[in-house]
């Protein structure tokens, strides 16, 4: 498959004018061919300025992002996943509940061999909250390495010191 192949769906990448959208927009992801479906390997996307907004007082919540995913036939645009990142900033929703909503967005566009998002959130009234989403596909060594991560995604939590 030719680059041009592989990039013909995509509207955002290189477009200037994509639009910002304030407002929950799963709509907006897009999704390019992996052309190395033969072997396993990670995509990792650190994303350090995550804003959604609390549902009761409609403050603002601030966190890093870590989404990890192995692919199978599709891999996300990352300017698309920017901007669909960017579309929570007047979401009002818990942050147990965006983790939630951003892995099962990615895995119905992806469709991937494995994906975990994990966010870390600054605390707000001494307290943050750092919830963890994963998925194996099912039926495959993944599945089990989903359970694996669950089980054992922080047995050794970093020492908070500055959020």
């Amino acid at each position: 498959m030719s680059q041009s192949q592989e990039m013909k769906n995509l509207t955002l990448l290189g477009n200037q004018s994509a639009p910002y959208i304030f407002d929950y927009t799963p709509e907006i992801l897009e999704a390019f061919d992996n052309r190395h479906t033969a072997n396993d390997y990670f995509i990792k996307f650190n994303c350090p300025e995550f804003t959604s907004l609390c549902p009761m007082t409609g403050q603002p919540d601030f966190a890093t992002i870590y989404l990890s995913y192995i692919p199978d036939k599709l891999c996300v645009e990352s300017k698309s996943l920017k901007l669909y990142l960017f579309s929570f900033r007047n979401h009002g929703d818990f942050h147990e509940n965006c983790i939630n909503t951003i892995g099962k967005d990615l895995v119905e566009l992806l469709q991937p061999r494995y994906l975990e998002v994990w966010g870390k959130f600054t605390p707000r009234g001494g307290l943050s909250i750092d919830p963890y989403y994963n998925y194996g596909k099912p039926n495959t060594k993944y599945e089990k390495m989903a359970e694996h991560r669950l089980f054992n995604h922080d047995l050794y939590p970093e020492t908070i010191d500055n959020r």
